[in-house]
């Protein structure tokens, strides 16, 4: 058994911070509360929320990972990437080979992964087809990347990009792009399950059910008309140049019948991601 309690290690963004399952004085989220129900029952885990909202895979890597390392877990949950896929400057090489650094030095230090794959941001927003398809190429290509380190390291994944999870409303927040408490809820309980197989969780674990009521018509129309306007005028400054080109090139390629040339650059471009992070390929160098 070990000397210390479990430490529990959060790294991501808005999803991990907690964002969509409110408490009194800020987001709790599924790390948290998968937090409660970690160790041997005696004594508690000891949990750090690296997480911050909006990060992406650079924030990870150059800010959270070193303070992870630091804390040196057990356990540590790396989930992160829709971020990436909602910037101009999006690039899968260059997210795989952060990605592998991240898992890489944590794991190295003896610390179990935690993943998730995650549903791409266009479907869930109900974006119309010239805009969603780049942005789920994007998300499908960060998935496949998840994928392949999740199998590498050994990490505990969760697939949640399944149409069915994203077709359960009772799951998502008010935004569309957050889960709700029932939706963190169901995080935190499908992490507990596979980590008391390996004897790290006890109890029956957090319960699926929520403890507040889900948002309602008049709650999301006011996310949309304050939070959420400023969502989107933050994002549509950064992306929404790049989208509009990227949908004329739908629309000019679906016009002329082409359209599988652009799925085509994505797997070329997915294929050399998965290249560098596989194992015949190089072995991203663990830091510190």
């Amino acid at each position: 058994m070990s000397t210390h309690a479990l430490r529990f290690a959060a790294l991501g963004d808005s999803l991990t911070a907690g964002v969509g399952d409110p408490v009194d004085g800020g987001w709790r989220g599924w790390a948290a509360l998968l937090a409660e129900y970690l160790g041997d029952g005696e004594r508690p885990a000891q949990f750090r929320n690296f997480a911050v909202s909006g990060a992406q895979s650079r924030d990870v890597a150059e800010r959270q990972a070193p303070l992870a390392r630091e804390f040196a877990p057990d356990i540590a949950s790396v989930v992160v990437g829709v971020n990436d896929t909602l910037r101009a400057s999006f690039d899968i090489g260059a997210f795989a080979v952060r990605l592998d650094g991240v898992c890489a030095g944590l794991s190295a230090r003896g610390a179990l992964l935690l993943t998730a794959c995650l549903p791409d941001p266009g479907a869930m927003l109900g974006l119309p087809g010239p805009l969603a398809r780049p942005l789920a190429r994007r998300q499908r290509a960060v998935n496949a990347v998840v994928h392949a380190l999740s199998e590498r390291y050994e990490a505990v994944h969760l697939h949640t990009a399944d149409a069915a999870w994203v077709a359960d409303r009772a799951l998502w927040s008010a935004d569309r792009l957050h889960p709700g408490e029932r939706g963190h809820r169901t995080i935190a309980s499908r992490f507990h399950g596979e980590l008391a197989g390996r004897g790290l969780a006890h109890g029956p674990g957090p319960g699926r059910d929520p403890h507040r009521p889900p948002p309602g018509r008049s709650e999301t129309l006011l996310w949309l008309a304050t939070a959420g306007t400023g969502w989107v005028a933050r994002r549509c400054t950064d992306l929404l140049p790049q989208l509009v080109g990227m949908a004329g090139a739908e629309v000019r390629h679906w016009a002329r019948g082409t359209s599988a040339r652009l799925d085509q650059r994505a797997e070329r471009a997915l294929g050399a991601a998965l290249a560098a992070v596989t194992p015949d390929g190089p072995l991203a160098v663990a830091e510190g």
